[in-house]
């Protein structure tokens, strides 16, 4: 029984699927489950955004991806399963970005696991974002809103 799923799609041909996901990481043993799905807004920091694209160094992003489950494992101290997904390509308002979900024996576990996951995902894989604003701008993002203060938690917390 694998327990982890790691998926790259490109947006193009084939969506994420956040239910698919949480079939993967259901588990007769496991009381808690967590979600998050992040999907492309219509406004940043602003400015009106058509959509973004996003390109991913993919042999890379999923090495990080195993990474990131060794260490939520290891932090937890507990079984996990726990799927990551990223699309990559040129997505739209409202279109899915990002799935990660976690099962565990408890709630409070699944939470962090999903938690710890997005933040690392955000923070430490090779995907980078272009957002395409309605003035005809593009600009490649400098990472979430929230970086300095979730970047120096995560450091703080995994140091190596």
């Amino acid at each position: 029984m694998s327990t982890h799923e790691f998926l790259l799609r490109d947006c193009a041909k084939e969506k994420l699927d956040a239910n698919a996901a949480l079939e993967f990481v259901s588990d007769a043993n496991f009381g808690g489950i967590a979600l998050f799905v992040g999907k492309v807004r219509a406004v940043n920091h602003g400015r009106d955004v058509l959509g973004v694209s996003y390109d991913i160094f993919q042999p890379l992003a999923l090495t990080r991806f195993a990474e990131i489950a060794a260490e939520i494992e290891a932090s937890l101290a507990m079984p996990v399963k726990l799927h990551i997904s990223h699309a990559y390509g040129r997505l739209g308002i409202g279109d899915i970005a990002v799935v990660i979900a976690a099962g565990c024996k408890h709630r409070d576990e699944a939470f962090r696991a999903c938690r710890m996951a997005i933040e690392a995902v955000k923070h430490t894989a090779p995907i980078w974002k272009q957002e395409h604003f309605s003035d005809g701008d593009s600009v490649w993002s400098e990472g979430c809103s929230l970086c300095e203060v979730h970047a120096h938690q995560y450091h703080e917390k995994n140091p190596h």
